[in-house]
């Protein structure tokens, strides 16, 4: 706390001689400062704090007016008045003293013989002394703190708490205590600290809440780097010093020390997930300790799912794993992933539902997963795991931009001519196939290519090809020779019928 000299402990120095002639109530006042003034209206140059000396030249010469010489000083916040006796003045005026008792502002007798130096010189070395103590002080509560420190966070703010004599809590992002010593405030306090940091947000810094208690909240954000963990509140009865500062500063330091490892801990376990997943994609055959540090990513039946995300490119990827990492670790859970250039792929359990894995991108920033393509493989054994990852690759690579995660065998139908890849084959192999029975087409008005289709698709049964064209079933006969005659090949074979069937799909 700031230091300071009550007026009683000056009062108390016998060499001094002081005698208190009134203002008795007031002497609990602390003394910050201490200054000789001859001046009619001083508590102009006044802030506070100060113990003013005078020998009383410069006093009015009526009763009111030296009564509101000293009610201005009262309301300046003057710790107390001394006055000396000897030169101007026998004795201390007795309206003097009536008013200094009226306003419990303490008025003291200051003999000739004891010069105002003595008793600056005297309060001045307390103030010192003070100082030394608080810094002494400061310094064995440091190492305190930082041997605390090992035991959590509980143990830093009682030592801080015992340090400063003050109530010291931590509060959390969301304005909830999470901590306190030696015991939680008043609710005034609580609301005002939870009215701050709603002003401010929640990577608020510092700041000083004086309440109508006249109590001091002292708040001190909680922070590593960008990341802010909360804030660390000191309620005191007067304003932190600089000494105290240092403390809170370093018991801010700590703590925030201690909810980093959780953090970084992860970071680390993230990293070495990833580290193992790529060794095993290059070299499969690696010892099994490697594989036995991915057992955790598979559900109790060994089986795990790969999650493959396509994105606009490593910096859109690494925004995707720091978000789906943050939804695993409400669920308590370990991330294992590995980032190929702007492809990622997430290891899930076996049992994970696509509902989950909808719910892991759901805070992606907006404009990365409009641009992300999601792919979901079906469970394999953990073994397989290469084998998943290229699975979701494939459903990632004819996923919508956006849309939920893709499962390759909800592609079942039409799978083929979902990728890129796929398409451009069977449209070479269609126009090659095809082109002569478009051309009879053209020139003859015929639709030759409708009744294959619906030949095909009806796997060659004439009376439901037929009926679905609304033709007789000699006629598709008649059909059918017809083509096979322009296409030189034979239907009644399955081979030649499944990429005939590709064909008619592919270029519709």
């Amino acid at each position: 706390m700031n230091a300071g000299i009550p007026v009683r402990w000056v009062l108390s120095q016998p060499e001094l001689g002081l005698v208190l002639r009134g203002g008795a109530s007031g002497l609990g006042r602390v003394i910050t400062l201490v200054l000789t003034s001859e001046l009619t209206e001083p508590q102009q140059w006044l802030s506070g704090g100060e113990l003013v000396l005078t020998t009383g030249m410069g006093l009015p010469l009526s009763r009111a007016d030296r009564s509101r010489y000293l009610e201005d000083l009262g309301a300046a916040g003057v710790a107390g008045v001394g006055f000396g006796i000897g030169l101007s003045h026998e004795t201390v005026p007795a309206d003097l003293v009536e008013a200094a008792d009226r306003l419990g502002l303490p008025l003291f007798e200051v003999p000739l013989p004891t010069p105002f130096a003595a008793i600056t010189k005297k309060v001045m070395q307390r103030l010192a002394e003070q100082e030394y103590e608080k810094v002494l002080r400061a310094s064995r509560a440091q190492p305190r703190m930082t041997r605390a420190a090992v035991q959590g966070v509980r143990a830093v703010i009682k030592e801080l708490s015992v340090a400063l004599s003050a109530t010291v809590l931590v509060v959390g992002g969301d304005s909830v205590v999470t901590e306190a010593h030696p015991r939680s405030p008043a609710a005034e306090i609580l609301d005002r600290i939870g009215e701050f940091i709603a002003a401010h947000g929640e990577s608020a810094g510092s700041g000083v809440i004086q309440v109508s208690s006249g109590q001091y909240i002292v708040l001190q954000a909680i922070s590593a780097g960008q990341t802010v963990h909360g804030h660390l509140a000191i309620v005191t009865a007067t304003a932190l010093g600089p000494v105290d500062q240092v403390l809170l500063g370093h018991a801010s330091s700590l703590l925030a020390l201690d909810f980093e490892k959780p953090a970084r801990l992860r970071m680390a376990q993230n990293h070495l997930n990833s580290q193992a997943i790529a060794m095993l994609l290059q070299q499969p055959g690696d010892p099994d300790s490697m594989w036995q540090h991915l057992t955790a990513a598979a559900d109790r039946t060994g089986r795990i799912r790969a999650l493959v995300l396509w994105c606009p490119g490593p910096e859109a990827a690494a925004v995707a794993l720091d978000a789906i990492d943050a939804r695993l670790r409400l669920l308590n859970r370990q991330l294992f992933a590995h980032v190929m250039g702007d492809h990622a792929a997430v290891l899930l359990r076996g049992s994970d539902t696509d509902e989950l894995a909808e719910q892991l991108l759901a805070d992606l920033p907006g404009d990365v997963r409009a641009t992300v393509r999601a792919g979901l493989s079906s469970p394999h054994p953990l073994r397989r795991f290469s084998a998943a990852v290229d699975n979701a690759e494939l459903a990632a690579s004819a996923a919508a931009p956006g849309a939920r995660p893709l499962e390759l065998a909800a592609l079942a139908g039409h799978a083929l001519l979902a990728f890129p890849e796929a398409q451009r084959v069977l449209s070479a192999v269609s126009e090659a196939m095809l082109q002569p029975l478009i051309d009879y087409d053209d020139r003859h008005g015929t639709d030759l290519i409708g009744s294959l289709r619906a030949y095909l698709e009806a796997h060659g049964q004439w009376e439901t090809a037929a009926t679905a064209l609304g033709v007789h079933r000699h006629t598709l006969r008649s059909r059918v020779a017809r083509i096979e005659s322009i296409l030189g090949c034979k239907l009644d074979q399955a081979l030649v019928r499944a990429e005939l069937l590709l064909a008619v799909v592919s270029r519709r």
